[in-house]
């Protein structure tokens, strides 16, 4: 979705594929009731403020919404020809540029 793309480069630092899975393993640690938790977030990912974490946790809810209530297609992944591992060894590849 293109406005969320834009926004989401407007409102937001850039994060690495680096920064955004220590985000999400922060997270996992750091739950909703942790008290001080985006300063947590923010000194476990590194380079960001806990305002930062806390804006790139809103875009995430944000980006759930629209996918869980249908406003986001489901990409059409085709397989490439040749064997069926080849085809999964793709989606993985597309899969870890996403991160």
């Amino acid at each position: 979705m293109a406005s969320l793309t834009s926004s989401r480069n407007s409102n937001s630092s850039s994060w690495t594929p680096k920064q955004n899975k220590l985000f999400e393993k922060a997270l996992a640690v750091y739950d909703k009731d942790t008290q001080d938790r985006w300063h947590n977030v923010a000194k476990a990912v590194g380079g960001k403020s806990a305002e930062e974490v806390k804006r790139h946790y809103e875009i995430l809810v944000q980006d759930l919404m629209h996918i869980e209530s249908g406003q986001v297609a489901i990409p059409n992944y085709r397989t490439t020809t040749g064997s069926s591992s080849r085809g999964i060894a793709d989606y993985e590849q597309r899969y870890r540029t996403l991160l």
